[in-house]
């Protein structure tokens, strides 16, 4: 919605600045957009007079004109052919920038002769598109702004134009009057009456009006207007054209402008028909479905039944409340005329628009809302414009229909202002506001005017006196604690656990993906899902008809996706939920991650390798840390059917399963489009226990100040023997001393079976004691030594290597 400062003032009396405008209707709900200050580009121009003007010596078509500024008498070389002695111009001085072409001055030489300066035409400053002279002034003195002058001699010159945005809500703010409305109620002003004299008609309008019982009530509950004939249409007037320019509008005829006019300034569209051309009487009737109608838009729509139109004895002449016809509409030649002034149903107008794609003003506004009750004065009032402009002679007024009652009303509790807003008004100040906003009180109970559709309950009157009094105004207090002391944490012990999870995998280096929670039943049978207690009853598409059983279909889809478009080395990760189920319990919370391609780029260093399943472990080791997991867990190969059974590893604390970590099935890859290698972690955040004692800090870091003992030990065992078997057995030999065990070596193939035997390699370990109470004697030494042997040889079978 567009308008100007003057324009505004034509309803609002008021001394406000435009700042003080804009900040209260943005304050009001009235946000503006943009704000078309039209005099600061004309703000460095100043006045000056020509003392003389001499022929150029070098020029038939040039003056060299003595002019007095504010500086002092200029020389200025001028082309224009009513530059004279004597008058008053606008003076651009170098260094100024002229908006017209585009061009910031400077002192010069034209043929010979040094000029500071020029005089301006209106369209060297954009006031117009008159270029054949410089301007001449009929007052002003030598040095006063331009801008000042204008101000006061032709203000709609530097009119500024402010554009608001409407929420669909507020559309009595659609009109300017509504505008000044809300902010006289908010005291930056007076609203002037709007008084509005019926026009006695002076003959009976030939042209009836008749609207069909499907639509009286709904569709279309009013429909009036009247004959003017004898008018004259042509060009509107200058201010009334310079209005309509303002705010982005094309004048196009008095007619046509005077009702684009009180679109605007009423929010009370209206169409003209050309008389002359309507044959018998107007029709206001659903559509058969069919009809071809030949709009002002120069385009051809085909109506379907039940659309609303506006037709005469020889077919559709109108789209109600949307857009009038070519058949009909108004010319230079015109000289009768129908003026039309009717109430259309907001359903009926929206849908018909969407259908055929058709957007205008009217259709804009009738969708939204217009005042019902205005529907005859807007006729009045647009009647007297036109015989104002146009003259003629108007007819008694026709109509069918009346306008629909929407009259309502509300209780008004002061009281509810402080419990729902929380702001302390005056009761006196609330029945005041919604006074001013056209409410009507009696008593206790507050009827909305017909022009605010929006009104529908108690708190709506609440809204509007707190809107009109100013949220700004609202003291913030803290809320009151349930109890007192040091408040409990917001975030439960699982919440914790799932944002830990989340920073760890970041800080990894994956990238976090948000995937939907529904799958295709394909993917969840990969994946062990896919039963009917996880199928959707109304799935938004048939990629999404089931829950998802885990987030590895989700991250695979995501990097076939970028594979796609040439990213082949990918790292994400998700946190969410799983469903094994549709029923309460059923489902568990996940943080899934996963590696595809190579770990590093390319480089010439050769760091560039295929991910692993010991990158997978690393960083399930690392985020199992992070959200508090023991450090001691045991592996095992149980994992499901869609991890390579090979290549792939169980955590777990006893038969509870925390992670899973290892490549990705190469099957499940084919089936999801991947191209690999890829692997693949998952920590069920929920099955890691919490520890048994609960403390507000962290445990003291248990750290010793004696020396740590390492040994390594080298064992001869089959080769179908685990390296994390014999791990475990020799972390078990003293749980208390021994701090760490680690492979470092691995002999095996046909080499280690020659000097081993057939089906034997080696595994060497290292071992870290670390003492906590005294140094460690060589017999301690050995002695754990010779338990380490002694529980790896049961474990594995295996024999120290000689």
């Amino acid at each position: 919605m567009k308008f100007t400062l003057s324009w505004l003032k034509d309803h609002l009396d008021t001394g406000a600045s435009l700042d003080e405008i804009t900040y209260a209707l943005t304050d009001l709900g009235l946000e503006v957009e943009e704000v078309v200050d039209r005099a600061a580009r004309l703000r460095p121009f100043t006045l000056a007079k020509v003392l003389d003007a001499k022929q150029h010596p070098d020029a038939d078509k040039l003056r060299v004109c003595n002019v007095l500024t504010d500086e002092g008498e200029k020389q200025i070389v001028c082309g224009a052919p009513n530059a004279r002695a004597g008058i008053t111009v606008v003076l651009c001085k170098p260094g100024d920038y002229v908006p017209g072409i585009d061009v910031t001055l400077g002192v010069g030489k034209i043929r010979g002769v040094e000029s500071h300066g020029m005089m301006a035409s209106e369209r060297e400053l954009e006031l117009s598109d008159e270029h054949n002279g410089i301007i001449e002034l009929p007052s002003g003195e030598v040095g006063e702004r331009f801008t000042d002058w204008l101000a006061k001699n032709r203000p709609e010159m530097v009119d500024p134009m402010v554009h608001i945005k409407i929420t669909p809500n507020r559309p009595d703010a659609l009109g300017i009057r509504g505008i000044a409305r809300d902010l006289a109620a908010r005291g930056l002003g007076v609203l002037k009456p709007l008084d509005i004299q019926p026009v006695k008609g002076g003959f009976q309008s030939p042209i009836g009006v008749r609207i069909d019982d499907a639509l009286k009530g709904k569709g279309c509950p009013l429909f009036v207007g009247r004959v003017i004939r004898g008018v004259k249409n042509g060009p509107s007037p200058a201010w009334l054209q310079a209005r309509l320019k303002a705010i982005g509008l094309r004048p196009i005829s008095t007619l046509v402008d005077i009702t684009n006019f009180f679109t605007f300034d009423q929010n009370r569209p209206l169409h003209v028909f050309d008389a002359d051309k309507v044959k018998g009487d107007l029709s206001i009737h659903p559509a058969k479905g069919g009809e071809e109608f030949a709009a002002l838009d120069g385009k051809t729509y085909v109506l379907a039944a039940g659309m609303m139109a506006i037709s005469d004895d020889t077919g559709v002449e109108s789209l109600a409340g949307i857009m009038g016809g070519e058949a009909t509409g108004c010319t230079g030649e015109t000289v009768n005329v129908f003026v039309e002034s009717a109430y259309w149903g907001p359903i009926t107008v929206a849908t018909t628009g969407r259908a055929l794609r058709v957007n205008s003003d009217a259709r804009y506004r009738f969708e939204r809302g217009v005042d019902p009750a205005f529907t005859l004065p807007g006729l009045e009032a647009a009647t007297r414009m036109i015989l104002d402009l146009c003259g003629g002679e108007a007819s008694e007024v026709v109509l069918d229909g009346a306008v629909p009652d929407v009259s309502r009303a509300y209780r008004l509790d002061p009281a509810r202002v402080v419990s729902l807003v929380g702001m302390d008004i005056p009761e006196a100040e609330q029945r005041r506001t919604l006074e001013a906003l056209g409410f009507t009180l009696k008593g206790d109970m507050a009827t909305p005017p017909t022009w605010r559709p929006d009104v529908l309950g108690e708190a709506d009157l609440i809204e509007e006196v707190a809107r009109i009094a100013s949220l700004t105004k609202l003291d913030g207090k803290p809320l009151r604690r349930a109890k007192p002391g040091v408040p409990k944490p917001v975030l439960t012990p699982i919440q914790v656990r799932e944002k830990a999870a989340r920073r760890m995998l970041a800080a990894l280096g994956y990238n976090e993906c948000v995937t939907y929670s529904f799958i295709d039943a394909t993917s969840a049978q990969l994946f062990g899902g896919g039963a009917e207690a996880t199928r959707l009853e109304n799935p938004i598409s048939s990629e999404m008809t089931h829950m998802r059983p885990d987030l590895l279909p989700g991250l695979l889809q995501a990097a076939a996706r970028n594979q796609a478009r040439g990213f082949m080395d990918l790292a994400l990760f998700e946190v969410g939920p799983v469903f094994s189920g549709g029923e309460p319990g059923e489902q568990a919370l996940q943080a899934t991650a996963l590696l595809v391609g190579a770990t590093a780029p390319r480089d010439p260093f050769g760091s560039r390798r295929p991910a692993d399943l010991y990158d997978a472990k690393a960083d399930a080791e690392a985020v199992l840390a992070a959200i508090g997991a023991p450090a001691k867990v045991q592996i095992t190969r149980k994992a499901a059917g869609w991890w390579h059974p090979g290549r792939s590893g169980v955590m777990g604390l006893g038969p509870n399963v925390i992670s899973t970590f290892g490549e990705v099935h190469p099957r499940v890859l084919k089936a999801m489009d991947v191209k690999g290698p890829a692997v693949a972690l998952t920590i069920r955040i929920e099955a890691v226990p919490f520890p048994k004692a609960k403390a507000t800090t962290r445990a003291a870091l248990g750290r010793s100040d004696l020396q740590p003992v390492e040994r390594d030990f080298a064992f001869v065992v089959d080769k179908g023997v685990e390296a994390l078997t014999l791990v475990n057995a020799a972390q078990g030999a003293d749980k208390a001393l021994i701090d760490s065990v680690a492979v470092f070596d691995q002999f095996a193939g046909d080499k280690a079976e020659a000097q081993m035997g057939p089906g034997k390699k080696s595994l060497a370990i290292t071992v870290r004691l670390q003492p906590r109470d005294k140094t460690l004697t060589d017999e301690e030494i050995e002695a754990v030594a010779a338990k380490i042997v002694e529980k790896v040889t049961k474990a594995t079978g295996g024999t120290l290597r000689g």
